[in-house]
């Protein structure tokens, strides 16, 4: 039982390099960032449980009465339990979210309501709390995805850089904080069509197409090797290296037929300052990053962001190889981020 207030921290993730070719068998390469989602957890004595995601609009309340007249005989503690469709469908009816809900807030809601009807909450986390974490996160995307990779629960449980491949996640050992930007073109894709699009143009093309996956995945190991070198003490050869690797990379996804004209200006700007842009995740517009090199003057950045939020991009400053998921004390965090969590 939670008897104070719990703060708890998960970090973003992106794929540093592999998109699409992850898919077809070879290396992928992600990476935690230091952008954080913060949950806070607190006791409240009206019989209720209350849900605030002020980022996608949603507060919401049930009665614990009313919850723990599901029929949850099925959770054994500590077990990890698959989310049937059954269960999703009783999800929703216990959930009450009218009609004309987005499926994107629909889902949060569901996920949360499956996570909180199956986990025993622990204030101090073991290595195998880790891992029970890890998985109870994977069948939360589970709800959400269908059928995920794996790759976004455990980055945000361990954090730091992971390496993917054929199901198989490994940590990479010490992998130098980049500071980078993260730019979000807003421009919506859809993931399932632009895999199908890579697949189909696979087939169509199989002695092109195999050779430019086969490429993308010496970038990823390429990449990978750098990375183990870097550690604390980075050359500035070891980042011009880096630099060409996400150039090439770009190349290759847009051949792939996975680029956009947002992500094709993206680059654009940030090459007109002398920095080197990919996108990230499934492309077709969506997010990409920008490698910031040390030494390079704030000013120079902010002019970078200034130009990038002109386009109509919002653009976001941070580092990789952040911190897993963690608890803070009150004290610990951030005032703006204390600031948001009091507004909620």
């Amino acid at each position: 039982m939670l008897s104070e207030v719990l703060l708890v921290s998960a970090p973003g993730k992106v794929i540093l390099h592999g998109e699409h070719a992850v898919v077809h068998g070879k290396v992928a390469l992600a990476v935690a960032l230091n952008l954080r989602t913060f949950l806070r957890l607190q006791p409240h004595s009206n019989g209720k449980v209350d849900l605030s995601l002020p980022n996608i609009g949603i507060k919401w309340a049930w009665d614990v009465a009313r919850l723990q007249l599901l029929d949850t005989s099925f959770l054994e503690q500590g077990d990890i339990t698959t989310p049937t469709p059954e269960l999703v469908e009783k999800l929703k009816e216990v959930a009450g979210l009218p009609d004309d809900c987005a499926v994107t807030e629909s889902l949060a809601v569901l996920a949360f309501l499956y996570l909180y009807l199956s986990i025993c909450r622990k204030q101090r986390w073991t290595k195998e709390d880790l891992e029970l974490i890890n998985k109870w996160a994977f069948q939360g995307e589970r709800v959400i995805h269908g059928n995920p990779s794996g790759v976004d629960n455990a980055v945000s449980t361990w954090g730091g850089a992971l390496r993917y491949q054929q199901g198989k996640i490994s940590s990479l050992k010490r992998p130098p904080a980049l500071q980078i930007l993260l730019t979000n073109t807003k421009v919506p894709r859809n993931t399932r069509t632009l895999v199908a699009g890579v697949r189909n143009r696979l087939l169509k093309f199989p002695e092109i197409v195999a050779p430019l996956l086969t490429s993308i995945d010496a970038i990823s190991l390429e990449c990978e090797r750098v990375l183990g070198e870097m550690g604390e003490a980075p050359a500035p050869e070891q980042y011009l290296v880096l630099e060409e690797l996400i150039d090439m990379n770009q190349h290759h996804l847009n051949a792939l037929g996975v680029g956009h004209a947002s992500l094709d200006q993206l680059c654009q700007v940030t090459r007109a300052r002398g920095l080197h842009s990919k996108l990230t995740g499934a492309g077709g517009g969506g997010c990409g990053i920008t490698l910031l090199k040390p030494g390079l003057e704030q000013p120079e950045v902010e002019a970078t962001k200034q130009a990038l939020t002109s386009c109509g991009f919002d653009c976001w400053e941070t580092s990789i190889g952040a911190p897993g998921v963690s608890i803070h004390s009150a004290t610990s965090l951030d005032s703006r981020v204390q600031q948001a969590l009091d507004g909620l």
